[in-house]
């Protein structure tokens, strides 16, 4: 049982893969390393599904192509609201950088998400385009100003948001996505029989990743949407 303990504690920790040398030396963690993998998927699958476009007698694969970049754009742009398409596209990046973080350990990674770090980084970036898209909508003033509303008496709450709110987005994710990696492992270290950890990670592998994804870039939109909100 001890053994299992370490182990479960061995696949949580989130190792030093190599260092750079500069200076006391960067570590360049297990989470960066897979980070750039999927990076370089997308790079790779964008070059592929790019290549050699037409606006004329387009093939299967342009079609296919354009039908799940309208899809994914559609989906997203219907949660931000028509004001907010300009966020579309990082808010589409931002999902599907996601969904394969968080489904990558059916392919025997650890997922970068179960990082605090990568999760903590995402939720400030995120807090920060809503600001940004906020100041463009209302300007420097109107963007002031909407701190003391509907009442000036709650602006202290609404500045605290700013804070409370990237750690509801970091936490509900990171904790979401350990979860699961924690479940999975006691799963696979305690179960004999391969048919129920690979019916367990249809759930928590698969579908509650991409839920997740999901979740993640439904509530920024939210936040966007109303931070450029008018009367």
């Amino acid at each position: 049982m001890e053994e299992k303990v370490k182990e479960l504690i061995e696949a949580l920790e989130c190792e030093t893969v190599f260092t750079i040398p500069i200076g006391n030396g960067i570590p360049v963690k297990e989470s960066t390393v897979v980070t750039w993998i999927i990076m370089a998927f997308f790079v790779i699958i964008a070059i592929i599904l790019t290549n050699r476009l037409r606006t004329t007698g387009i093939g299967k694969k342009q079609a296919v192509t354009e039908l799940i970049v309208t899809k994914l754009f559609g989906l997203v742009e219907g949660m931000v609201g028509e004001e907010g398409k300009d966020y579309v596209p990082y808010l589409v990046t931002v999902m599907l950088y996601l969904g394969v973080s968080n489904i990558i350990g059916i392919f025997g990674f650890k997922p970068p998400t179960k990082d605090l770090n990568v999760t903590l980084a995402l939720a400030v970036m995120s807090i920060m385009l809503v600001q940004i898209a906020g100041i463009r909508a209302k300007g420097v003033k109107g963007w002031l100003k909407s701190f003391t509303q509907p009442i000036a008496i709650v602006t202290p709450f609404n500045i605290l948001d700013l804070f409370t709110r990237p750690l509801s987005l970091c936490m509900r994710l990171f904790g979401n996505v350990l979860g699961a990696f924690v479940i999975m492992e006691l799963i696979e270290t305690m179960v004999t029989k391969a048919a129920l950890p690979a019916l367990f990670s249809l759930y928590f592998d698969l579908f509650d990743g991409l839920l997740q994804a999901y979740v993640f870039v439904f509530l920024t939109s939210l936040y966007i949407k109303e931070a450029i909100e008018t009367e």
